[in-house]
């Protein structure tokens, strides 16, 4: 008899904690779920490249030629090379060897990152494919231009690179995701139209 009414009790209390945490567990298992997903399907893509040979991923070496061809087009005098002794591209502005593009230069992480929270927070398929898309090639370009603002600033200010590269510029991408989400969450996510109801 006390078996049968703690089952009773555990499973009343198993089942009142499911309801009432119900739309953050979907939203963890979701998020988590798309986040390891991709993650392992871009890691999959990194691991075609030998580190060993100093071998770039392609990612990365696009963002480094964009990153080239936007200076240029700005007037920059502007060169990107493979580094010698490491997976990178070497970046030069004016001559001046300025940055290194690595593998994490190349925003994936934080694409991956958004993608995970906007699937999080379901919308309509359309809305969350278009979102998806769109948020991604924003982010792919802001993250472009910051490279190429920290390559002028860090030529300009070359004793502020920790500073600018460590704190500045991340803080740049890091918030125009968060302003994503934000509007995602708020225009366009199931939630955005429960809470206008």
């Amino acid at each position: 008899m006390y078996l049968i009414l703690y089952k009773f009790v555990k499973n009343s209390t198993l089942k009142n904690y499911w309801i009432q945490y119900k739309p953050f567990l979907l939203f963890l298992g979701k998020f988590t779920l798309t986040y390891l997903v991709l993650t392992i399907i871009y890691q999959g893509y990194l691991n075609q490249f030998d580190e060993k040979k100093f071998e770039v991923d392609g990612l990365t070496q696009l963002v480094a030629k964009q990153t080239e061809q936007t200076l240029l087009f700005f007037n920059g005098d502007a060169s990107v090379e493979l580094h010698g002794s490491q997976p990178s591209m070497k970046l030069f502005y004016n001559k001046k060897y300025v940055a290194r593009i690595i593998e994490g230069c190349n925003a994936m992480s934080v694409i991956i990152l958004f993608v995970a929270f906007v699937v999080a927070f379901t919308g309509k398929l359309k809305h969350t494919v278009l979102f998806v898309l769109g948020g991604s090639l924003l982010i792919h370009v802001l993250n472009v231009a910051r490279i190429v603002l920290l390559a002028i600033a860090i030529y300009h200010f070359p004793e502020q690179e920790s500073v600018l590269h460590g704190i500045v510029f991340p803080l740049f991408i890091y918030g125009v995701v968060f302003i994503l989400w934000v509007i995602w969450v708020n225009k366009f996510s199931l939630y955005a139209k429960k809470a206008a109801k």
